[in-house]
């Protein structure tokens, strides 16, 4: 219990050495990435029991701003950078599509715990992980008709639908454990579980950034561009949007795990719904992507702690 509560005092670093354990150790990353799938449908499961149903769930007001929130991020964003990108005649470069991709995806499964290492409540970010997953199969849908070179759009359903079932049945599993085992769980209790999920996410990083090893030592100008952009598209996510919400809702309660939400997808999920064409040239910005993701909680918490 001791080193739970060390490593979720130090949750933070533990991200920092997940990041940099990824980079200098690719054959342990090469090792991790099959198992990826069932890293994060374990820290999903962690994060059900952490919270819990009631505080994730909500009341039917609650789940009405969800709902509003996955509108905006999951259907109004992508078609929105759809209609700029192609406007620009730039909407099949490889950079373009990652992003439109990852403004389709739900919330990445760390989002709840990126809150908590923010200071702030995970229950936001667990009902809009929880709904935006759930819906995902709709909200692509306009993506997939827009961009035919995603591939079929059947095929790709049937994967993500696949991927919802195992989400889904993370997310109750947690919540049944909660219900029976911890109904009450005590600080102690609640510390512990935010240590292995600190644990859970330093190792799926590892896993995460298996294709940024091999480009940082044959061709690292690319990388640092790849890497400028894409730190500048997540940041940049997040801090827009806390301005607009923290005037709507003030700087505590959902702003923050709002925010954080903007810029953090799971773009992973396409990997397994898409041509293995089409998502390998994603792969750089997938493992780019997971260096501002873990820093969020780091390198933004005094900008939301305001």
């Amino acid at each position: 219990m001791t080193l739970l509560h060390f490593l979720a005092r130090h949750a933070r670093l533990c991200l920092v050495l997940g990041l940099l354990a990824g980079l200098v150790l690719p054959d342990l990353a090469q090792t991790l990435r099959p198992w990826l799938p069932e890293l994060v449908a374990l820290l999903l499961f962690l994060t059900a029991l952490r919270v819990g149903p009631r505080a994730a769930l909500g009341g039917l007001a609650l789940g009405r701003r969800s709902l509003g929130v996955v509108a905006v991020l999951q259907v109004a964003l992508p078609l929105i950078a759809v209609a700029i990108c192609a406007g620009l005649g730039v909407l099949d470069t490889p950079f373009a599509l990652a992003v439109v991709l990852m403004l389709a995806a739900p919330s990445v499964t760390g989002a709840p715990n990126f809150a908590i290492m923010a200071g702030q409540d995970p229950a936001p970010a667990m009902r809009i992980l929880v709904l935006g997953t759930l819906l995902f199969p709709l909200t692509v849908l306009p993506l997939l008709a827009l961009l035919p070179q995603l591939g079929g759009a059947g095929a790709a359903l049937a994967a993500v639908m696949r991927l919802i079932m195992v989400t889904m049945l993370a997310v109750a599993g947690g919540f049944a454990l909660r219900a029976f085992c911890l109904p009450s769980p005590s600080q102690d209790q609640t510390r512990a579980l935010d240590g292995i999920s600190a644990l859970a996410l330093a190792v799926i990083v590892v896993g995460l950034m298996s294709a940024i090893g091999p480009l940082a030592r044959t061709d690292p100008a690319r990388l640092s561009i790849w890497l400028a952009a894409v730190v500048a598209v997540n940041f940049g996510l997040q801090l827009i949007s806390f301005a607009l919400l923290r005037r709507v809702w003030g700087p505590q309660g959902w702003a923050v795990p709002v925010s954080i939400i903007a810029g953090n997808r799971n773009i992973a999920l396409f990997l397994v719904a898409l041509p293995v064409g089409v998502t390998d040239p994603l792969l750089v910005f997938i493992g780019c992507y997971q260096i501002p993701m873990y820093l969020t909680p780091i390198l933004l918490r005094r900008i939301y702690d305001r």
